[in-house]
């Protein structure tokens, strides 16, 4: 093999052959994955019915609403799901997507992690390319540090010079509004040589959101009315005095009220009342 054979092997072991063209029709749901690039359709989506998220009624019909104006090719907003842990930012998303699916409309739904937000444009060339629809979804969005994968978020959020495809809408999870530790950013407030911009730039990520959707801690009442629903959804007969003390009890070993603490104690009672979920 001479030297330019060699040299030209290395360089398509280093440059991958490109992703064929997926086959979309295979699956409602997808989760997009590099090294090499490709999308892995989900055959089976894990979510809840969006009648048993309780407590988040203005979030759910606000997000509702906008994915239904994009499901039937009208302007919609990027949205950011912030807040409390636990309260069903991420179930909401999926829970949403498989209503309005359930309507009628050839939606899809890719899930994008936060560690291969730098392979987006690849991605975003497929998803443009294609006939229907997608939301693409990244849960527990947040940076830190050193960390530049911010800036490419923004081709999501702004598209750059082409624009971010009209059949494409990003819906993003995170604990911190702004997507970054406070402590972040007092730091680049106490250390820059203008401390106004230095802020500006990475805090002014999330206003690129057109929709912020705040998500706080649940109160017992709404703590409860999770688990009753999950106990009508699922056929579980119990007493309202024994759900009242067991959940209490439980909420008070966990040291919190959330959406997934309703969940998880419904799981045991469920196991222990032996029925099948």
């Amino acid at each position: 093999m001479t030297d330019l054979e060699r040299i030209a092997a290395a360089l398509e072991r280093l440059a991958p052959r490109p992703l064929p063209a997926p086959d979309f029709t295979a699956a409602e749901a997808f989760v997009w994955h590099t090294a090499p690039d490709r999308l892995e359709p989900v055959a089976r989506v894990a979510r809840v019915d969006v009648r048993l998220l309780v407590g988040v009624d203005r979030s759910r019909d606000t997000l509702m609403e906008n994915t239904r104006h994009f499901a039937r090719g009208l302007p919609a907003n990027n949205a950011l799901l912030w807040g409390a842990r636990g309260m069903g930012k991420s179930s909401l998303v999926k829970a949403i997507h498989a209503a309005v699916r359930a309507e009628g409309h050839d939606l899809k739904i890719v899930e994008l992690s936060r560690e291969d937000l730098p392979s987006v444009q690849r991605l975003l060339a497929h998803l443009r390319a294609a006939p229907c629809r997608f939301i693409l979804f990244c849960d527990d969005l947040s940076f830190a540090g050193d960390d530049q994968h911010y800036k490419s978020l923004k081709a999501v959020l702004d598209g750059g010079i082409e624009g971010r495809p009209d059949n494409v809408l990003f819906y993003a999870t995170s604990n911190r509004r702004h997507l970054m530790p406070r402590e972040m950013i007092e730091n680049e407030r106490s250390t820059a040589i203008n401390p106004g911009e230095a802020v500006e730039e990475k805090v002014s990520l999330s206003d690129r959101f057109g929709l912020w959707l705040g998500f706080h801690p649940c109160s017992q009442d709404d703590y409860l009315a999770m688990i009753r629903g999950y106990c009508a959804a699922h056929g579980l007969t119990i007493g309202e005095d024994r759900l009242w003390a067991e959940a209490i009890e439980w909420q008070a070993t966990r040291g919190s009220r959330s959406g997934r603490v309703a969940w998880q104690f419904f799981c045991d009672l469920a196991a222990r009342e032996g029925v099948a979920l």
